[in-house]
């Protein structure tokens, strides 16, 4: 893993995403290095030739210079993260991520975060202070050994489902991102978050190129055609809401 230390210019940026006001992203890169990712597009602007998960910038004045950029701006929804998981291993050492929400705090603003690491876990502190806050787990499949495929630095499922009922258990509101859909089993993975989140968010895989190959591979090229991305998602929108939690479908 290459690690470089740098100075950004700017943290809080304002996004055009649906539902957000702002985003921050205090790393450029990421450790878990998932093969779908879309994020790897950055590569284009950064002049990285390392491949896609292994190298990490750290924006180490992000902290001081989200404080002097909250001085000016207007309240709003801040994403956490758009291109980076905030909570990617290098976070347990940096704490950019800790330091950033804690500027957000005393300034007042709302807070979505996304991860795929308990590592969140550290700040719950923070988070039961907050106003509005949603934290939010990337859960592409209940199937361990599917999700290792994909994603092979990234902490086990099973660790992302305790994280968000310990989350959930201190009042924190709590969300799973399916998506991209993997191969999974619509009722298995109903069964394992009940309980555990207040809502879902569902998406298709919408980068196949990039994965295709591992598809191919592994005998699973079933799980690529526009058949199983409707039936299952109809399938998971059902069960979720048999089970009342509420269900926004993004394809």
């Amino acid at each position: 893993m290459k690690i470089k230390e740098i100075f950004a210019k700017t943290i809080l940026t304002k996004t055009a995403i649906s539902g957000f006001d702002y985003c921050i992203n205090p790393y450029v890169g990421c450790g878990h290095g998932c093969r779908y990712c879309y994020a790897s597009f950055m590569k284009r602007f950064t002049g990285h030739l390392e491949p896609w998960g292994e190298f990490i910038d750290v924006k180490v004045n992000a902290p001081q210079l989200l404080k002097k950029q909250l001085r000016r701006a207007k309240p709003g929804v801040v994403a956490l993260s758009t291109v980076t998981d905030p909570y990617q291993p290098i976070e347990k050492k940096y704490q950019l991520t800790r330091k950033c929400l804690e500027a957000l705090l005393e300034a007042g603003l709302a807070v979505n975060l996304l991860t795929r690491s308990p590592l969140c876990l550290r700040d719950i502190d923070l988070f039961k202070q907050f106003e509005r806050i949603e934290a939010g787990f990337s859960i592409a499949t209940h199937d361990e050994r599917i999700m290792r495929m994909f994603e092979p630095h990234s902490p086990s499922i099973g660790s992302r489902v305790k994280a968000l009922k310990v989350l959930r258990r201190a009042k924190v509101r709590t969300f799973a991102f399916v998506g991209p859909m993997l191969p999974l089993d619509p009722k298995a993975l109903v069964a394992m978050l009940e309980g555990a989140i207040d809502e879902v968010l569902i998406d298709r895989l919408n980068y196949p190129n990039k994965v295709k190959s591992i598809y191919r591979k592994a005998g699973l090229d079933q799980y690529l055609e526009e058949d199983y991305f409707h039936l299952a998602g109809t399938e998971l929108n059902e069960r979720f809401e048999e089970k009342g939690i509420p269900v926004s479908m993004i394809f």
